[in-house]
């Protein structure tokens, strides 16, 4: 697996390692691994995919507990802190122009294509997902990535909001794809 991603994501892992303490993570994770746990990590800086995934891998099943819905919902709860340093994310009243924020910011977070909006109209999309990683931390990076897209069109003001993965690379086929479906909320004016 080649790649790498942007520590803005990489310091999310650490972060997450960090106050579970009441895990033996040096145990748990490869020595490589661990010692990113006990450096500072840059936000700025690109650090490898093969670690981001092992990372993953072993939070998914020590703090997720291997629960897709919870990882799924860290993905929704995980969009505050991004509008907290992204404020210009959302565009208010407005879910295609926020999708494509998104697309636009998800890209500075790789070196490679991880994401792309292939079919975007008013009340739908479909995005395809490639994270280039194992079954297990593409199907959980998924579904993390299924919460934020969720959470970003219902901070658009977007409602009714239905998502789903249609297409799964962990399951065989080609590549994840994740179809999002929503209703415009109606102006108060008449």
């Amino acid at each position: 697996m080649a790649g790498n991603v942007r520590g803005v994501l990489f310091r999310d892992y650490v972060r997450m390692i960090r106050g579970a303490k009441h895990i033996d993570w040096k145990a748990a994770l490869e020595p490589e691994d661990y010692a990113y746990v006990t450096s500072r990590i840059s936000v700025d800086d690109w650090y490898p995919m093969a670690s981001f995934e092992r990372i993953g891998n072993v939070i998914f099943r020590r703090l997720a507990d291997n629960d897709l819905v919870a990882v799924r919902m860290w993905g929704r709860a995980s969009v505050g802190d991004l509008c907290a340093t992204q404020p210009d994310l959302v565009a208010p009243r407005d879910p295609i122009e926020t999708l494509m924020r998104m697309r636009v910011l998800r890209a500075t977070f790789f070196d490679f294509p991880a994401l792309a909006i292939p079919e975007l109209l008013d009340d739908q999309a479909e995005i395809t997902i490639s994270y280039r990683m194992g079954p297990l931390a593409e199907e959980a990076a998924s579904h993390q990535t299924m919460g934020v897209f969720e959470r970003l069109l219902e901070l658009a003001t977007a409602r009714d909001v239905v998502a789903e993965l249609t297409a799964k690379s962990w399951a065989g086929d080609p590549t994840t794809v994740l179809e999002l479906r929503w209703s415009l909320r109606r102006s108060s004016i008449s």
